[in-house]
């Protein structure tokens, strides 16, 4: 390797950080590294900069790298810098038209240029001259369009130039006098020198001079390398089925292949030659970057040069359009798997992977949680964390223990760390395995789910994890939420992260707006159905209503089970009959009576805190839809914080979500008065508040209230404006900051903005 080229290979590697990149990407530098004859000291000292750098790992890894008939080059480093914004060097000497950039597409290598035999040309036996000219200019122009030729060359250092040309002639101007020109191009053209030859342009011109900006369409590029014999230059256009117009032997020591490109604007003709040059370049054909220009000059077919002759070898060969050969591109170049026998799969059938959730999801495979707004959806996944890591069942089914890592997209590190704390012991539980739990707090810094996904991976490859938790996803979508093909681009992330780390990914998402019990579970999350049917298990989480009895019931039971448990510390459960134990009342004069004054007392004061706490828990239905298990009945659940507990009563089985209780049910609920409505309103309004009141950091927006309450903008306006207890900023998109009055104090009036 020259010393410009050693020092370009050590700048294009100072861009690559290696924390950035994948366990296959630090692999593929070493490798380029050893392949172009650097010691391994130099990727170790590189490799050094990760936090995940082993001292000897590097020189073990190293010795391993024993090369193979494709090996990774240098190359392989300086597309990975140019990707991450690095600029090579330009050669002395040379100038160009353009950057010298390779699209990001993986290039197919179809040709080995030292197996590369060659296929014979055979030129014709009967020279006319007049007709070689016809046949290319019939194939690359309409009669129309003005065509761009040189005849005269000028001589600089005892080698011969073109000159600029003409270009004021029509395809069907030449063609006509070349018909009856007897075979003296001379005469129609102008006379050439035959030591030298003459030159065409192969995009038509606007007739008013021969640069990039007389092209009038971008039809073709100049493919043409002289860096292996002729005959195997054209079996490698040949084989790579280049849509080749004209293919023209130069009279030299090389081919022009005329290739399609049919690009309808000079940006889009720039790329397509960028791939068309990579693919000739990476199959062996050493191209000549300057002749990317759409004005190029190429050799004219009907000439001589130096006794050769500059002749068509063919027209039309290859794949028919730029299209049908860039499809076919693809299509060689795609990473799918190969066709299977059923037969033979059958007879020796893969396992299936094991249950993560029992009865609910696999290993390997996705789920999604649904759920409306302050469900408690974090929570519930922070307690799946922990069932996961303990090996515990969640929502009543038995989870596979293991390790799993918690994507925290939305909480400040301290509250997401104090979370997971206050889960176990809410729970509790004992903290035996929380090192199977890790976090990667990213709110702040979440990037789009395309460019989280690699990070993700690359973080998570030596982890082990049975699943990686994202929470939640409306931080990283990526397109339009409602478009099906964006969300189905965007659901593939988790497809490649799932393969990548053969771990389950589970996330969450929020529903849509509006009233949710008229809808089946799989189409109440928000945006298009591709978030319902994408996942192999959906789990989705719809309120309750809860009747003052139903919450009274639930509080005596909460009151009779603490009274028991504290009678039992002080060995008194034997006072207690069997019909007691279900006895509020039974149960607390049982307390004040047999237990210490100091015991009573702290009793009460908890009897307190459980009534309050009863006061706030939510209960909610979970219900699923899964493709590997067959449905399971509806869990009843109440969200009691910060975790959801299983109803163990059956008191909610009966409940049925807002909306779907028959009509006979709510005409005998009968009708407020006006002033139980605006009570009711005022309340629904506080509630929300309430709710939506997370901290200064957080402050409440018209958004949350309205996503909360269900109303619309107009109603939510009347609802302020008649309570009198809110001041809003405006009333324009729904980000307008809500604060609620301070007593005793003139507010300014906002509210009618």
């Amino acid at each position: 390797m020259s010393e410009n080229n050693n020092q370009n290979l050590l700048d294009a590697l100072s861009v690559l950080s290696p924390a950035e990149l994948s366990y296959q990407d630090w692999c593929s530098v070493g490798m380029a590294l050893k392949e172009e004859g650097y010691p391994p000291e130099v990727w170790e000292e590189w490799s050094r900069a990760d936090s995940r750098f082993h001292p000897g790992e590097c020189r073990k890894k190293w010795e391993s790298f024993r090369g193979n008939s494709n090996p990774v080059k240098g190359g392989t480093i300086v597309q990975m810098a140019m990707e991450r914004g690095y600029r090579p060097p330009r050669p002395e000497g040379r100038a160009l038209d353009w950057d010298e950039e390779i699209g990001g597409e993986d290039i197919p290598q179809l040709l080995d240029p030292d197996w590369i035999e060659g296929q014979e040309l055979q030129e014709p036996e009967q020279w006319d001259p007049a007709a070689q000219l016809i046949a290319y200019l019939s194939t690359l122009f309409e009669s129309t369009e003005n065509v761009g030729y040189v005849t005269q060359c000028w001589e600089k250092d005892g080698k011969f130039m073109p000159q600029k040309g003409c270009w004021d002639r029509t395809a069907g101007q030449l063609i006509e006098e070349l018909s009856i020109c007897d075979g003296d191009l001379g005469s129609v053209l102008g006379d050439y020198n035959p030591e030298v030859g003459a030159w065409i342009r192969f995009n038509p011109l606007d007739g008013q001079g021969c640069r990039n900006d007389n092209v009038t369409e971008f039809r073709y590029a100049l493919v043409e390398s002289d860096s292996m014999p002729i005959e195997a230059q054209n079996e490698a256009i040949r084989r790579l089925e280049l849509p080749v117009a004209c293919l023209v032997h130069s009279g030299g020591k090389s081919l022009h292949a005329i290739v399609r490109i049919e690009a309808g604007s000079y940006d889009e003709y720039r790329k397509r030659v960028d791939y068309l040059y990579s693919v000739c370049q990476k199959n062996g054909l050493e191209l000549d970057r300057q002749n990317r220009n759409p004005s190029r000059l190429s050799r004219m077919p009907g000439v001589l040069r130096k006794g050769q002759r500059q002749w068509l070898v063919a027209t039309n060969i290859g794949k028919r359009s730029w299209a049908e050969w860039k499809e076919w591109m693809d299509a060689i170049n795609d990473d799918l798997p190969d066709l299977e026998d059923l037969s033979v799969l059958l007879r020796n059938p893969p396992p299936k992977a094991p249950p993560l959730i029992d009865g609910v999801l696999l290993q390997g495979h996705k789920m999604l949680l649904a759920g409306p707004s302050k469900a408690g959806k974090s929570f519930a996944l922070i307690q799946l964390c922990i069932s996961i890591a303990e090996g515990l069942p969640w929502m009543g089914f038995p989870c596979a223990r293991g390790r799993v890592l918690y994507v925290n997209l939305e909480l400040d590190r301290p509250s997401c760390i104090a979370r997971f704390g206050e889960v176990y012991a809410a729970l509790g539980l004992q903290q035996n395995h929380p090192e199977n739990i890790q976090l990667w707090n990213l709110r702040g810094k979440a990037a789009p789910m395309d460019k989280l996904a690699p990070k993700l991976i690359r973080r998570a490859q030596k982890g082990g994890f049975l699943a990686v938790i994202i929470d939640p996803i409306y931080k990283v979508i990526t397109g339009d939420e409602n478009s099906a093909d964006q969300m189905a681009a965007f659901c593939n992330q988790f497809d490649k992260v799932c393969n990548e780390l053969g771990c389950a990914v589970i996330y969450c998402h929020h529903h849509s707006k509006g009233p949710q019990s008229s809808k089946r579970s799989m189409d109440r999350a928000s945006g298009s159905g591709v978030f319902a049917r994408d996942p192999d298990a959906l789990l989705d989480m719809i309120e309750l209503p809860v009747t003052d009895a139903l919450r009274t019931q639930r509080k005596d039971a909460a009151v009779c089970a603490l009274c028991l448990r504290v009678l039992r510390d002080y060995h008194l459960e034997d006072k207690v009959s069997q019909d007691d134990q279900f006895s509020r009342k039974a149960m607390e004069s049982l307390c004040a009576d047999k237990l210490p004054t100091e015991a009573w007392e702290s009793l009460s004061a908890e009897i307190s805190r459980q009534e309050k706490q009863q006061d706030t828990c939510t209960p909610f239905r979970l219900e699923g839809t899964l493709r590997e298990f067959a449905p399971f009945p509806p869990v009843n659940v109440w969200f009691e914080h910060p975790v959801h507990k299983i109803d163990q009563t059956g008191a909610l089985s009966d409940l049925e979500p807002e909306d779907e209780t028959p009509g006979w049910k709510k005409a005998m609920k009968g009708r407020q008065t006006k002033e139980e409505k605006a009570k009711s309103r005022m309340d629904n309004l506080d509630a929300a508040y309430d709710a939506s009141n997370l901290g200064d950091d957080q402050p409440v927006t018209i958004k949350d209230i309205l996503e909360y309450t269900g109303v619309s903008l107009q109603t939510l306006k009347k609802y302020v404006k008649e309570s009198g207890k809110y001041i809003v900023s405006g009333w324009t998109d729904g980000s307008e900051i809500v604060r609620k009055k301070r007593k005793n104090v003139s507010e300014p009036k906002e509210n009618d903005r």
